[in-house]
């Protein structure tokens, strides 16, 4: 008999610490420094994060463990070669892989949303593609809107736009999903339950 173990829940002031923080490290080194010395403090934020989330849940999201190896990859770059191109890319990079696996799971008939973020809910296997396929786009559009601003933008405006345009864009689309989440929802999630409902969706 396999034993379910439940993951501890943080308080979602302690998650949005670990979210935003490091986006406000680099935002404010940059502002007293420039963005090489934001890059590297950055680097060191993303990776405290991941550690101070692991410590209090004994779990790390799957976005999160990606973020950061693309984070400290490109990070590395931009300061190894001392190029502010890559840490500029890396938005582009992440979104464009989030963008791709959603989108490539769709086409092979899997849903991968839940495990991308985490989250513990039913939904019928119609509701879960159209949530895919909405968050799918915005990733794409996400990494346009980022190849755009920071190729016609100053790096300061890039930087304020990551931080105070990105993130509320992203929570407020998140938002703006709720409906669909509700209209779709089969019933209270469990861990096993979802587990169940993506088998059903990777098979539909």
């Amino acid at each position: 008999m396999s034993e379910l173990i439940e993951k501890t829940k943080p308080h979602p002031l302690f998650k949005l610490a670990t979210e935003l923080g490091p986006l406000l490290v680099f935002f404010f080194v940059n502002a007293r420094f420039n963005l090489f010395a934001a890059t590297g403090a950055f680097m060191v934020a993303v990776v405290a994060a991941i550690a101070a989330s692991y410590v209090v849940t004994r779990h790390v999201p799957i976005m999160a463990i990606v973020t950061a190896v693309v984070v400290l990859v490109f990070g590395t770059l931009t300061l190894v070669l001392q190029d502010e191109t890559f840490i500029k890319m890396k938005p582009t990079i992440i979104y464009a892989l989030f963008a791709s696996v959603l989108g490539g799971g769709l086409l092979f008939g899997r849903s991968f949303i839940a495990i991308m973020f985490d989250q513990v809910f039913n939904l019928t296997p119609q509701g879960w593609r159209i949530l895919t396929l909405r968050w799918a786009l915005w990733f794409a559009a996400m990494a346009v809107l980022n190849e755009a601003i920071w190729r016609t933008q100053s790096t300061d405006f890039w930087v304020t736009f990551k931080v105070f345009g990105m993130v509320p864009l992203t929570m407020l689309f998140a938002f703006t999903q709720m409906p669909l989440i509700k209209r779709h929802s089969v019933e209270p999630a469990t861990l096993d339950q979802s587990s169940a409902d993506e088998g059903d969706v990777s098979k539909g």
